[in-house]
C-alpha cells in the first residue's frame, strides 16, 4: 500500500472508531444538530454536545459552550481575528505563520489594524522577550503558531500567554499542528482563543475544526444566518456557541470527530507523541549522512513536532517527492506548504522544500523503507 508520511497535511490512516461513526451517523441518524424536534434531532444534537465536550476535555478549555465548529482552521482563525480586531488596534505575530494568520492579517491590515511580526531565527525559535518588548498601548491580540508545518518548531506558548495575560491582551494560538498530538492546557497557558483542524491530530474527517474560546470574549460575527432558536431575531443570537455557527453544521463530520477526539484522550496525547518522535528521530539518524542534506529546524527534537522538512544541494524538492511517490510509493510533501514566512525565515522561499510527516500510525519499518527509498531516489 505504500508508505503515508503527509500525517501534517492530513492524517491517514484514521482509526476505525472514526470511519464507523460517520457512516453510522450517516446511515442511522442523518438530522441537524439543533434543527427541528424529533429524536434524530436530538441524536445528532447529544453527538454535538459530547464533541463539545471531548474538545473542551483536550484542551482543558473553560468551558464547552466555547467550543465553536467549524469547517477547518483556516476558518476558526478567520472568526477569531476578524471578529475581535479593529481599525486602530495592534496585532503581533511572528515570522513563521501558516497563511491561515498570515494572510487574514494581511486583510485586516489593509484596513487599518497595525500588525506587528516578530522575526524568528532562522530555525524558527521565538524569544518571548522580543514580544513582550512589541507590546504598545494599542496592542489587543498576539496570535501565533504553536508549531510550524515547515520547521516542526514549537514556540514557547506557555511563556508567551503569560507574557500576553501580564499586559492584559488577548492571546490566540494556531494549533493546526499540535492539538491532538502534544499537551495543551487553555487554562494553564493563558490562551484566549484557540483553533485546530479537525483532520489532522484530533483523527477527524475533511470539513471539521473548531474555534475554542473563553465564553466571556465577545466576537463581532462575520456570518450570519439561521441558528435553530430566536428565528423571529433580526440579529444572530447573544449566547455560544450558536452565535458563532450560522446554518447548517457538518454533522456527520462532527459525529466523526468526536470519535477521533475519544480515541487521542483513550491513547493518551503524550503517547502519541512519544511515538511521533521516536519515529522522526529514527528517520533523521537514517538520513543523516546524505551529502548536501540541511534539516530545517530546531536540531533539539524537545523543541519541535514531527515535521521533518529538508534540502538536498542539487535536487529540487518537488522532483524528489516525485520520485518518492512514482517509484517507492512514499507520499510526502514539497513546496512551500502554505507558510511562505516560515520559507523566508528559514531561507528556503525560492524551491521550497521537501517534507516528511510521520503520524501515530506510522512504523519503524514505515520510517526504515522512507528513508532507503529517498538514498536511491538521491
Amino acid at each position: 500500500m505504500g508508505v503515508y508520511l503527509d500525517n501534517a497535511a492530513t492524517s491517514w490512516p484514521k482509526p476505525e472508531s472514526v470511519y464507523r461513526a460517520v457512516e453510522d451517523f450517516m446511515r442511522n441518524v442523518g438530522a441537524t444538530p439543533g434543527r427541528g424536534g424529533h429524536w434524530r434531532e436530538e441524536q445528532a444534537q447529544r453527538i454535538a454536545t459530547e464533541a463539545r465536550r471531548a474538545i473542551a476535555g483536550l484542551v482543558n478549555a473553560p468551558a464547552p459552550e466555547g467550543v465553536i465548529f467549524t469547517m477547518n482552521a483556516t476558518q476558526a482563525i478567520n472568526i477569531g481575528l476578524k471578529g475581535l480586531l479593529r481599525p486602530g488596534d495592534h496585532v503581533i505575530t511572528s515570522s513563521i505563520e501558516h497563511n491561515a494568520v498570515w494572510r487574514p492579517l494581511k486583510a485586516l491590515e489593509r484596513r487599518g489594524v497595525l500588525l506587528t511580526a516578530i522575526p524568528c531565527a532562522p530555525d524558527g525559535t521565538l524569544d518571548p522577550e522580543d514580544v513582550a518588548r512589541a507590546i504598545r498601548r494599542e496592542t489587543r491580540l498576539l496570535v501565533v503558531t504553536h508549531a510550524s508545518n515547515v520547521l516542526g518548531t514549537l514556540l514557547p506558548i506557555g511563556e508567551l500567554g503569560k507574557i500576553a495575560h501580564q499586559h492584559g491582551i488577548y492571546f490566540m494560538v494556531d494549533a493546526a499542528q499540535t492539538a491532538g498530538a502534544y499537551p495543551i492546557d487553555m487554562q494553564a497557558m493563558h490562551i484566549d482563543l484557540l483553533a485546530f483542524a479537525g483532520h489532522k491530530g484530533t483523527y477527524g474527517p475533511h470539513g471539521t475544526g473548531a474555534l475554542v474560546l473563553r465564553p466571556d470574549i465577545h466576537l463581532d460575527t462575520i456570518m450570519e444566518g439561521g441558528s435553530g432558536i430566536h428565528s423571529a431575531d433580526e440579529e444572530m443570537p447573544a449566547e455560544l456557541p450558536l452565535r458563532l455557527e450560522p446554518g447548517s453544521q457538518n454533522a456527520a463530520g462532527i459525529a466523526g470527530l468526536l470519535a477521533g477526539v475519544r480515541f487521542v484522550l483513550e491513547t493518551g496525547v503524550e503517547r502519541i507523541r512519544r511515538h511521533e518522535m521516536d519515529l522522526t528521530r529514527r528517520f533523521i539518524e537514517r538520513i543523516a549522512d546524505i551529502p548536501g542534506l540541511r534539516i530545517l529546524g530546531p536540531a533539539d527534537l524537545s523543541q519541535r513536532v514531527a515535521v521533518i522538512s529538508l534540502t538536498v544541494k542539487g535536487y529540487f524538492p518537488d522532483q524528489l517527492a516525485a520520485v518518492l511517490d512514482k517509484v517507492f510509493d512514499v507520499a510526502t510533501r514539497a513546496g512551500l506548504h502554505c507558510a511562505p514566512q516560515a520559507h523566508r525565515t528559514a531561507g528556503t522561499l525560492e524551491d521550497g522544500a521537501l517534507r516528511f510527516s510521520p503520524g501515530y500510525f506510522n512504523t519503524e519499518e514505515d520510517i526504515d523503507f522512507a528513508a532507503q527509498a529517498l538514498h536511491e531516489a538521491l
